[in-house]
């Protein structure tokens, strides 16, 4: 460092400083020798005893040739102190001087002519050993070297944490000329970056003498503004040889390629563990609303502040929806969901989720649904803002909010185009990519996918339970001596439409067929499985079999439709008897209350479903009992009472302490128990009828009031009495 440079590093600095024992002079040891005009010892330095071996007492006074000169050189020595002498010049250079102790060892003089007060000529002589010299001087060639072509960055920082010493290196990397860097701090110096951990770092290893190795620091210098750069740094401490702190070495290494490197894996893992958990969490129901707010979720959590979910509205209506490329000008849609990464006014400032929306051509969510390729706004201005947001308050309130980077990209399924999903950052302070634009398709495709499959089973499903209901009783079933309520619950959407039935048909003589049935499956052909036999089974009723017969002849019809398999309970009420025959079909028992009494299931046989076939002919029986004024009846499907999680015995003791309780209607009954007994999830659809017998039923026309038939009657095709149960 030169000495305008030294000056630089330490400012202000006057007066006297000492310097400590073990500077480069006690190093080389120099020794100093004063010889009068005839070459005689006048002078002599402690440091000459230590080159040469004598005292000052043993050298004083003698010939400087004789004592320290071979005899071979003396001719030569007396030239060269003649020449200096005359004020001829300097003479330096290296000579054999011989040590006391008989040897000879080569010593660097420097030797010049000095003149005192009176006029008088003297010769001194500088020295000091030349193989510490030439050590000297190679270690400092070696270090400057180094400095000076290191590929690594080197500063020396005083004790004051002031730049002493930069390499052109570090210059590069900090985009600083080293006479920016000398007597300041890494503060002043360098004020772009984090310099409060770095000094904090420098002055805890002045401190404890410790290093501090691979210290990692991100950020931009003027050598590079636009682009974020890393460094390695190891700090360690500088001592004298005497041990004294003179500083603090600092080494940099640039590792902006691997930083990137490690970066872009890091963020390859992390959109890959993205898409990974976008294949579970986006798509979870056949629900086209809830998909698209999973996927909105899933967007804000990683990759936008803002997400939306638009959906073209004739996607949701099952209409055909546009290809990719297709102009849909001002276009129908339907907001499904918006989400952020954080509470922010802008979700409210979208679109109402749910209401249909016509957006304008040049809308960019417009655009990108039209041409079916993404639209990126990288850097978002205000015209932008205009054709993102939905009004002139909304883009104001994006602008509020720091909305600085869109994207839009299409939801695109099987070659038709369903919507968009729109992207907006505020805080995160980097523009959209093209990487970004990448990821957020492969989200849009999964989506997308899931979409159009819930919108074709919601479609399907939507037929299916308009069939059923349209085949199911309209109005509510009337019958004679009886108080009838009914309901109908399908199943979650995820599960599909299920094939259960309930009907109440009129026989002759006032009596009251009552129905309820299971068709094994779900959808459409459960429905039209159901509506066959429901149709069936009123014909069968028109006849006045016997419940068991009718189950027989729904047994071989059931056989025929292709595989298929049913429950069913078929009873007959005559309310001139007050009597009950009732049959079952592998269907579970009804459920008995008497007046007064506490709930009962009815002790059944339990018959086979329906469409097994090839059991016999008494696979079905007929049971008799009495079903007297205030008695009821219920009966329900096994989706009522199944449950994955419970058992059905506990399940079925909940049902009948649910209608145990007293002063409830049928209607009001039938609402209980769907409350309390179903879950919105069901994964199976139930039926429900609740007769409850009436008093005073009215006389046969043209016949008086007598019991009716006997059972051994109604028993042809197996039926059988029983005592009355409950």
């Amino acid at each position: 460092m030169t000495a305008s440079a030294a000056s630089r590093a330490a400012p202000g600095r006057t007066g006297v400083v000492p310097s400590e024992a073990g500077g480069l002079l006690d190093v080389l040891s120099v020794a100093a020798v004063v010889l009068d005009n005839q070459g005689r010892i006048t002078l002599w330095s402690p440091q000459a005893q230590d080159l040469f071996g004598w005292s000052a007492e043993e050298a004083m006074g003698r010939y400087a040739a004789t004592l320290l000169v071979a005899d071979e050189y003396v001719d030569l020595v007396l030239e060269l102190f003649a020449k200096v002498m005359s004020g001829a010049g300097t003479w330096a250079g290296v000579f054999p001087v011989r040590h006391k102790d008989g040897s000879t060892k080569l010593v660097e003089f420097r030797n010049m002519r000095l003149v005192d007060e009176h006029g008088a000529a003297y010769a001194l002589g500088i020295a000091c050993d030349e193989a510490v010299l030439r050590g000297v001087e190679r270690d400092l060639a070696l270090s400057v070297r180094l400095v000076t072509q290191s590929p690594l960055g080197l500063a020396v920082l005083d004790t004051d944490l002031r730049y002493v010493l930069v390499n052109p290196r570090l210059e590069q990397i900090n985009g600083l000329p080293s006479e920016k860097h000398l007597g300041r701090t890494p503060h002043e110096a360098l004020p772009f970056l984090d310099t409060d951990v770095i000094e904090a770092s420098m002055r805890q290893v002045l401190d404890t003498g410790v290093p501090l190795l691979d210290q990692y620091g991100v950020g931009r210098t003027p050598a590079d503004p636009y682009q974020e750069r890393a460094w390695s740094g190891s700090y360690y401490r500088l001592e004298d040889p005497g041990g004294r702190v003179i500083g603090v070495a600092l080494v940099v290494v640039d590792v902006t390629d691997s930083y990137r490197a490690a970066r872009e894996a890091a963020e390859a893992r992390r959109r890959l563990d993205l898409i990974a958990r976008a294949s579970v969490a986006v798509g979870t129901s056949l629900d086209v609303e809830r998909t698209a707010r999973e996927l909105a979720d899933l967007a804000v959590a990683d990759l936008a502040d803002v997400a939306s979910v638009d959906v073209l509205d004739s996607v949701l209506e099952g209409d055909v929806t546009p290809s990719p490329g297709t102009d849909v000008g001002r276009a129908l849609f339907r907001p499904l969901a918006v989400a952020a990464a954080y509470e922010t006014a802008p979700v409210g400032a979208a679109d109402p989720l749910g209401e249909r929306t016509t957006y304008p051509s040049d809308r960019l969510v417009a655009r990108c649904v039209s041409t079916g390729r993404p639209v990126l706004a990288a850097h978002v201005m205000a015209p932008d803002l205009a054709r993102i947001a939905r009004s002139a308050d909304a883009a104001e309130l994006l602008a509020r909010e720091g909305a600085h980077s869109y994207l839009a990209v299409p939801l695109i399924a099987r070659g038709q185009v369903l919507g968009a999903l729109g992207l907006i950052r505020t805080r995160n302070p980097l523009p959209f990519d093209h990487d970004d634009v990448t990821l957020a398709g492969e989200l849009a495709i999964r989506a997308a996918i899931a979409i159009d499959n819930a919108r074709w089973y919601q479609h399907a499903s939507d037929t299916a339970l308009t069939l059923q209901r349209h085949l199911l009783p309209q109005p509510s079933p009337q019958a004679t001596g009886l108080q009838i309520a009914y309901r109908y619950q399908p199943a979650a959407a995820a599960s599909g439409i299920g094939g259960d039935w309930f009907d109440a048909i009129p026989q002759p003589r006032h009596k009251t067929a009552l129905v309820v049935g299971d068709v094994m499956g779900h959808g459409v052909h459960a429905a039209a499985t159901m509506g066959q036999l429901r149709t069936a089974t009123r014909t069968l009723a028109d006849l006045g079999l016997d419940p068991a017969r009718v189950l027989q002849h729904l047994d071989h019809i059931t056989a025929e439709l292709d595989g298929t398999m049913a429950t069913c309970v078929y009873a007959t009420f005559d309310p001139h008897r007050s009597r009950c025959l009732v049959a079952l079909a592998g269907h579970p028992p009804p459920v008995l209350i008497r007046s007064g009494q506490d709930p009962a299931l009815l002790d059944l046989p339990a018959g086979v479903p329906l469409g097994t076939g090839g059991l016999g002919p008494a696979r079905f029986e007929t049971t008799a009992f009495d079903l007297d004024p205030g008695d009821r009846l219920v009966l329900y499907t096994d989706g009522l009472v199944e449950t994955r999680d419970d058992s059905l015995d506990d399940r079925l003791a909940l049902l009948l302490n649910l209608l145990g309780e007293p002063g409830h209607s049928p209607e009001a009954s039938c609402e209980r128990l769907l409350a309390a007994l179903r879950h919105p999830d069901a994964a199976d659809d139930v039926a429900l009828v609740i007769a409850d017998a009436h008093r005073n039923p009215p006389t046969p026309p043209g016949r008086p009031e007598v019991p009716g038939p006997s059972l051994v009657d109604a028993t042809s095709a197996g039926a059988r009495p029983r005592p009355s149960t409950g």
